[in-house]
């Protein structure tokens, strides 16, 4: 796969997002092993923009490096500064998976208390509502009703 080609002015948007980034992958004196090349790839679909630290004193041996990342990976290369190499590539789109086992989630409700006088303004609280919760008349939480049996009589009807 190619390296994704970047307008000048794209590299330095990336390079700008980058400067307070910290390293997240680190080459030894192994070089490219398959693991590290799968912890890039690991490191670009989770974060899209990432900083890779090489420990080589060879300018040549990391160019060399950051060319071979940006062609395998399907990514651009950003920056090459001192031993500290730039990649990014877009981050892939999330997947949403619905469930149907799902239950409703927390609601957070507003219940207004009126004063006994007409001259306060009524006071507003927010309460958050739980699934095994209802909201009582008085504007307190109480657990929710237990649903009753069907009574005999109707069930023998049917």
């Amino acid at each position: 796969m190619p390296a994704i080609q970047l307008t000048a002015a794209q590299r330095k948007d990336k390079r700008a997002d980058a400067h307070h980034l910290d390293p997240v992958v680190l080459i030894g004196s192994d070089g490219l092993t398959p693991a590290v090349r799968k912890e890039t790839d690991a490191a670009l679909d989770a974060h899209g923009l990432i900083k890779v630290r090489v420990f080589s004193d060879e300018r040549a041996a990391r160019e060399a490096m950051l060319a071979t990342l940006a062609d395998e990976l399907n990514a651009a290369p950003i920056q090459h500064i001192g031993k500290l190499l730039v990649l990014w590539r877009p981050l892939p789109p999330k997947v949403k998976v619905e469930r149907d086992d799902r239950m409703p989630g927390p609601k957070v409700v507003k219940v207004l208390k009126f004063s006994k006088s007409g001259n306060h303004r009524p006071q507003v609280k927010k309460l958050k509502v739980l699934g095994n919760q209802r909201l009582a008349a008085g504007g307190e939480l109480k657990r929710a009703r237990k649903r009753r049996p069907t009574s005999v009589k109707k069930t023998a009807a049917d």
